[in-house]
This record gives structure tokens, sequence and C-alpha cells, in this order.
């Protein structure tokens, strides 16, 4: 790790993942706070985003939302996104990538959107058309919900000059020029995250509401004691973050899968054989095999680990001095997770630079076995981690290899220009939003990979949208 000066605060980078495990998760009283962001956090939210509060009671109370149960369903048994409640929306999960092979070449990311929506609010979107989806959409509120690390980002300059003069935040407001912009954006989020929280509780007054993070935070709104704007804006969090995230890995695990990875056993074949054998081709794949199919599972971990779609992570802050390995940080030092050079550790990777998921096949550290580290440390690691590698694993068995899903159904080729040359997409050809990433368009070849594809696919399609409409 390295240290430098942010004005008069200092900032530590951390580089290597052991030391982010022992302070941002061992020492996690003190170091699972944030530093103030005046611009994210205070005018485009108003306080009300969980990723940006600082460690309180209103985060915990947030979190608690989060992290909601719900025993009274048998079906449903928890409503929140913790290990146990990921397993609820397994079934929504498993329907919508039934819909999302026959719709993949139209939208990938319906995949994403619907599920998101779904645990939050208890409907789906049949299309990125549809009114839920796109209402706003040309207004800031929409950039806001999907984009405002990227405005944020941007907004470094008018953050720091705020820190260095905390006067301008009282000038009377209309002379405050510089929070404009984002009270706009505070608005129209407002708006709409209200709306979509209305909608639920009017459903839930006439008793047709599906069980969901919405229902249950309601029922239980005057026991959490928060406001229905802090409830709008924490029922929120799944659908503005789900989108994205799903959407960049799936478009790294199509990279991935392009590699050339001769010495590796669970390359793109390696797992389709797995597949093949653990499996066969006369059912579906369930969550049930997964303990048997370790080629998979190493393969979507090392997906996690060669391209993170988040290299640097969200700076923490820290709540008190403290003292590690003989070196003194004081109160208030931003910590910053440099994720990227984490996963790039020859210590702890061997050939790090190459996509070789058999490292996971070879360690006891059950820190590798149970592999977070892309999701963040502590107390502040995502609350939706369960229900985004569940949906990574669908990506995975019901649309790439596993038999009548994505790579059972389709072979997937690189592009080729026009000498008939193979052209593989560029891996330093990315797309920056704020803090994630993803790779730049690229070109691929996807055909069917026998006549009756097409026939199955609209069959199975069909049975899913008709279980799927009592969520529309």
């Amino acid at each position: 790790m390295f240290s430098l000066m942010r004005g008069a605060t200092p900032v530590i980078v951390i580089n290597k993942a052991q030391i982010a495990w022992d302070l941002l998760q061992k020492r996690g009283e003190i170091y699972s706070s944030r530093p103030r962001l005046i611009i994210a956090h205070e005018l485009l939210s108003r306080g009300l985003r969980g990723l940006t509060m600082p460690y309180t009671k209103q985060w915990r109370t947030w979190r608690k939302v989060s992290q909601l149960r719900c025993y009274s369903a048998p079906a449903i048994q928890n409503t929140g996104l913790n290990v146990r409640a990921a397993l609820a929306y397994l079934e929504h999960q498993t329907l919508e990538a039934t819909i999302a092979l026959r719709d993949f070449l139209r939208a990938p990311e319906q995949f994403a959107t619907s599920v998101a929506f779904s645990i939050a609010y208890g409907q789906r979107t049949a299309t990125l058309e549809d009114e839920k989806y796109r209402r706003n959409g040309e207004a800031p509120c929409f950039d806001c919900m999907f984009t405002w690390f990227r405005r944020t980002t941007f907004a470094d300059m008018t953050s720091e000059a705020l820190l260095q003069y905390p006067w301008l935040m009282y000038l009377p407001r209309f002379m405050q020029w510089f929070r404009f912009r984002w009270d706009e954006g505070y608005g129209k989020a407002e708006m709409l995250y209200m709306e979509l929280l209305k909608d639920v509780e009017d459903r839930l007054k006439t008793g047709i509401a599906k069980e969901c993070m919405a229902t249950r935070s309601l029922r239980d709104q005057e026991a959490l004691g928060i406001s229905d704007v802090q409830l709008a804006f924490a029922m929120a969090a799944p659908f503005a973050a789900g989108i994205d995230t799903a959407i960049s890995r799936f478009l790294w695990s199509t990279l991935a899968s392009r590699r050339n990875t001769p010495q590796s056993k669970c390359t793109m074949r390696g797992v389709h054989e797995e597949l093949d054998r653990v499996v066969g081709r006369n059912r579906l794949p369930t969550f049930d095999d997964q303990a048997s199919l370790p080629c998979l599972d190493t393969f979507v971990k090392e997906l996690n680990r060669w391209q993170t779609i988040t290299p640097r992570g969200v700076p923490h802050a820290l709540a008190a001095d403290d003292v590690y390995q003989g070196h003194f940080i004081p109160k208030g030092t931003i910590i910053v997770p440099n994720v990227y050079t984490m996963m790039k550790d020859e210590e702890t990777f061997p050939d790090a630079m190459r996509f070789s998921p058999e490292g996971f096949l070879k360690t006891d550290d059950p820190r590798m076995l149970d592999f977070t580290l892309s999701f963040g440390f502590g107390r502040r690691i995502c609350p939706g981690m369960h229900v985004a590698l569940q949906s990574l694993y669908f990506f995975f068995r019901q649309r790439w290899w596993r038999p009548r899903r994505f790579m059972w159904a389709f072979t997937v080729k690189p592009a080729q220009d026009e000498t008939g040359a193979t052209v593989l997409p560029d891996m330093n050809n990315q797309v920056v939003s704020g803090l994630t990433r993803k790779p730049a368009p690229f070109k691929c070849v996807i055909q069917p990979r026998f006549p009756d594809v097409a026939g199955m696919i609209h069959k199975e399609a069909a049975e899913a949208d008709e279980t799927l409409k009592a969520w529309d």
C-alpha cells in the first residue's frame, strides 16, 4: 500500500487483498465509513443512497432494509438480499433466463433489469421499452439511476472545492450555482422512486402485491423508523445497481470465452464437456448440480478476478486513529481498495495476467473458495452479492453451456474481417462509467447448433411467459 495527500486529508491505497481483509474486514468497526462526498451523497441523493452513506445508524437501518427476512411465505422465505434470501429468487431467475435465451440478441440486459425490478417491487419489466424502465428516460432522473457515478466522477473538482471552502454550502440557495444540476437530478429521482413505491403500496392495499423487498419493508416501516422517501431510495438500490453490473459481467464473460487458454482444462470446451457429463442433454441443470460442476464454479470465479468490472473499489473512511504493522493511520484517512491490483497480484494469483481458472481448484483458502473480492469488503460488502452471483451462474449454466440453454443451443465464434482473418475483441478497449467498466461494443458470430433449436427455445419461452404473467 502507499499513501498520498488529498489537500489536508491523507489517502491510503491498498494493493494487497490481505491488507484489505485485515483492515476493512477484521477492523470493520472503524473502517466501514465513507469519506464526505458532497456531490454524490449530499446533493445528488440528499444523503439517501446507502452506497455513499457514512457508517451511522441511518446506514445500519438501510442495510437492515436491504437484508430483510420474511418467514411468513413458505415459497419465499426471505425478501432481502442476503444469502438465504437470494434463494427466493431462483425460480424467477430461471424463468427470466429462459426468456432471455430467446431475447438475448435483441436485449441481453433484459435479464438483469427484470430480476432486479422483481426483487425490489414484485413486478417484472416485459421489455426494455416497458414504461417502468423508460419512464423519464430523457430526464436527469434516468441518468441518475444508471450512470450517476459517471456524473459524480466528472464533478470531482467541484466536490474538492466545496471541501476546501465549505462556506459555499451556506450561501443563499440561488447563489449556489454548483448545485442546480444536482438538485434537478435528485428531484427527478425522488419523483420516480416515490411513484414506484406508491404503486407497490396500492397493490398491497388491494391484496394483489407479490412478496418483495418493498412489501416487507412497507409492513415494517413503522418499526424501522424510516420515512417514505428513505424507503423509496432503499427500494431502488437493486433496480439502479443491478442493470449495469450484470451487463458488464455478461460482456466480460463473452470476452473471456474467446481468450486462448490452451493449458487450462476449465476452458469453454472443458466446462461444456463437464456439463454434458454431469447433467447430460435430457434435463436442465439446477443449482443442485453446482457442487458437481467444479470447472463451471472456478470459471465464474476466474471471470470475477481476471477482468473485474470495479477496478477501483468504493473508498472507505477511518473513524478512529489506528496502527497497522507499525504505521500510524489517523482518523479521517480515506482508504481506497485498488481491486484491480489485488486481482493481478502474483503472490495471491500465480500467472495472474492469464485467464486460469485452475488456481481456484488448487486452493484450500476459504476466502478463495468463497470468492467475493469484487463485491467489496467487510460490513460494506454489496448486499446484493448473492443475487448477482446467482445471475452470473445462470448466464453460464442457462445461457452458455448447459443443455437447452445458450451454449447448448448456439455456437459463438469471433467475427472475421474482409480478408477472412479472425478478429478478437480488444481487451484494452473499455468503456468506463464512474467506478465500473465494461468492454466497448464488439462483433461476434452466433449460430444455432442444430435445426430444432429455434422451436425448442420458443416453446420453453412461451411456458415461462405464462408463468411470469403473475408478475406483470
